[in-house]
C-alpha cells in the first residue's frame, strides 16, 4: 500500500527534522582556492608554527587531513587566521607533495616510520671527535638513510682541539663526502660558522647527531638572533644530555638557505630502508650489477660488482664501502 498516493505532492510528505540541528555530511569537500602557503618551522604538542609571507602563523591540522601530519620542512595550505597575531589559530588544510622525506625508525625491529624533515636536500651529519667520542656505526646509518630519500650528504666534525680528524675522514674518503672540520676557537670567532655556511648556502639542510655532539651549539653560531638551549656531556657516561626537543627550521642570515635544528638521536633505525636503493648513491657501481643475481646483497660469491671492480672499472674502496653501508642495516650501532 503506497502511504502517500500515487502522484503526492510536497505537502503530502513529512519531513523528520534533524535532531542535532547540524548541515546533512556531504562529500564534497571545499578546494580552498584562497589558502595561504605555508612553510611548517615547528611542531609542539599538536600546534605547528609555519610562516606565511613573512609572519610566524600558529596552525593545527584540520580534521579533513585525516591521518596525514605535516613535520618541519612541509608546505602546506593554511586558512584562517593568517595574521599571527596573538590567540589565533589558523587550520592546515593540505600538505603539499614533498620533494624528500628523511625517516628513521627506533630501531631495525621497529616497523613504525618517524619523518625526521619534509623536502630537505641536505642531511648534515654532525659528530665530535672526543668528548664524547665518535660513533662510526652511527654515521654509516646517517649515511645509508640520506642516499634512501635522495639527500646529498655533509660530514661536520666539531671538536678537533681535542682530537684528531685524519683517521673518521680516512674510512670516509672513498664514499667522496664532503666535509667540514671545526675546533672551538673557530666556534668562537666566528670562522667556523662562516666554513659551515657556505656549505648550506641556497639549500636545506637538516642537521642530526647524538647529543652532546655541538650541534645545537653550531646551529647557533649559524643563526645567533634564534638561540636554543644547549647541553653538557656527562662525564660518567660520556653522554650528551637532550636539550633540543623538537625540530626546528631556521632562515640562514641573508636568505641564503635553511638550517634545520633536530633533537638529538640515541640510535637510528633502518627497517624502513630499501638495501636495493642505496646503491643508486654509487654510479660508479651501479652499472656493475647488471650481471648480477636476482636480489643480490651485493655481498655474495655471485656479485656481479666484484668482476666488476676487477676489471678496473671502479675503485675496490668503493666496493668496500659499499658493502660496509649496507651491513650496517643488519647491525646495530653499537655492534
Amino acid at each position: 500500500m503506497r502511504r502517500y498516493g500515487k502522484n503526492p505532492d510536497e505537502d503530502d510528505i513529512r519531513v523528520r527534522p534533524n535532531p542535532k540541528g547540524n548541515r546533512p555530511r556531504t562529500n564534497i569537500r571545499p578546494k580552498h582556492a584562497d589558502a595561504g602557503e605555508g612553510l611548517v618551522l615547528t611542531v609542539d604538542r599538536g600546534r605547528l608554527t609555519c610562516l606565511i609571507d613573512g609572519r610566524t602563523v600558529t596552525a593545527m591540522k584540520a580534521r579533513e587531513l585525516g591521518r596525514k601530519s605535516a613535520v618541519v620542512g612541509d608546505r602546506v595550505a593554511v586558512v584562517g587566521d593568517l595574521t599571527g597575531a596573538k590567540d589565533t589559530l589558523a587550520r592546515i588544510v593540505r600538505v603539499e607533495p614533498r620533494t624528500s622525506t628523511l625517516r628513521r625508525t627506533a630501531d631495525d625491529d621497529d616497523p613504525f616510520e618517524r619523518v625526521v624533515v619534509a623536502n630537505a636536500d641536505q642531511l648534515a651529519i654532525v659528530t665530535a671527535l672526543a668528548d664524547p667520542e665518535p660513533r662510526p656505526r652511527l654515521i654509516d646509518r646517517c649515511l645509508v638513510a640520506a642516499y634512501d630519500a635522495g639527500l646529498d650528504p655533509l660530514l661536520v666534525l666539531t671538536k678537533s682541539d681535542l682530537a684528531s680528524a685524519d683517521g673518521l675522514l680516512e674510512s670516509y674518503g672513498a664514499l667522496g663526502v664532503p666535509y667540514i672540520v671545526t675546533n672551538r676557537d673557530e666556534l668562537a670567532d666566528g670562522s667556523a660558522a662562516d666554513r659551515v655556511r657556505a656549505g648550506l648556502a641556497g639549500r636545506m639542510t637538516a642537521f642530526v647527531g647524538h647529543s652532546g655532539v655541538g650541534k645545537t651549539t653550531l646551529v647557533n653560531a649559524l643563526v645567533p638572533e634564534h638561540r636554543r638551549a644547549t647541553g653538557h656531556v656527562n662525564a660518567v657516561t660520556g653522554r650528551g644530555r637532550h636539550t633540543t626537543t623538537s625540530a626546528l627550521a631556521l632562515p640562514l642570515p641573508g636568505g641564503s638557505g635553511w638550517v634545520i635544528d633536530t633533537p638529538g638521536v640515541r640510535s637510528f633505525g633502518l627497517h624502513h630502508v630499501d638495501p636495493s636503493r642505496v646503491i643508486h648513491a654509487f654510479p660508479d657501481l651501479e652499472p656493475g650489477t647488471a650481471g648480477c643475481p636476482r636480489a643480490c646483497s651485493h655481498d655474495e660469491p655471485d656479485c656481479a660488482l666484484d668482476e666488476w671492480v676487477t676489471d678496473g672499472h671502479a675503485d675496490p674502496a668503493r666496493l668496500y664501502s659499499l658493502r660496509r653501508l649496507l651491513a650496517t642495516r643488519e647491525r646495530r650501532e653499537g655492534d
